[in-house]
């Protein structure tokens, strides 16, 4: 028991650090992906064909596309292009392009849940596109698409763990580090595990108190 506690207490620093890093690559991204992947789900939506078209085509390329594919190509392929990015830049930008694919399907069957009358109620009265979507049935849609919306952004915290082989220091890339000081790798296995509940659970606890102010509310 003794040994399992040092493993943390002596490598709080790293620890510390490596968790700081995924809390930060969650949250950037996560702005990012909201702001992008809501942004596609009023194109998949639009009246307007060609957004149409273009969001589909997004959704259908990026969601069928490995995560690890989409951080290679960033970290690899993109630097051919004269385009230098950092590897933490890189994270940012892979996790936000990936997981506002999910996040736009997200918006689109909420979008989807609304009953078709109020939006055509929204058009009579003069409104255009943009304020019917902003002002009636994203406000209703947010309702069906809170506990999908938590479970796409649990996921893309646990997914912050890829970014770990492309050189960026996260939870993830704790092991690898450990094994340099000759620590216990399932020691240190069952600290991420912790550190990672510890991560979701306030989450898991906000999709739970939004679901039931939500139902009140109807």
């Amino acid at each position: 028991m003794t040994e399992f506690l040092h493993v943390l207490t002596d490598h709080w620093d790293l620890f510390l650090k490596g968790f700081g890093n995924t809390v930060k690559l969650f949250l950037v991204a996560a702005v990012g992906s909201l702001l992008l992947g809501t942004l596609l789900g009023a194109f998949r939506v639009s009246p307007i064909p060609a957004l149409r078209w273009f969001g589909g085509a997004y959704v259908n390329i990026v969601r069928n596309t490995p995560l690890t594919l989409v951080f290679a190509f960033l970290v690899f392929a993109v630097p051919k292009l004269d385009v230098n990015l950092e590897y933490q830049t890189a994270a940012f930008t892979a996790l936000t392009v990936y997981t506002a694919a999910f996040i736009c399907e997200v918006v689109r069957s909420g979008v989807n849940t609304v009953a078709p009358g109020q939006a055509e109620a929204a058009r009579a009265l003069g409104l255009t596109f943009d304020q019917v979507l902003l002002q009636v049935v994203l406000p209703q849609a947010f309702r069906s698409m809170v506990p999908p919306l938590m479970s796409v952004l649990i996921a893309m915290l646990k997914n912050t763990t890829v970014a770990a082989g492309f050189s960026v220091l996260e939870a993830g890339a704790i092991p690898s580090y450990m094994s340099e000081f000759g620590e216990p790798q399932f020691y240190v296995l069952i600290w991420i595990v912790v550190g990672f509940l510890i991560l979701i659970t306030p989450l898991v606890l906000l999709q739970r108190f939004l679901e039931r102010k939500l139902t009140v509310a109807r």
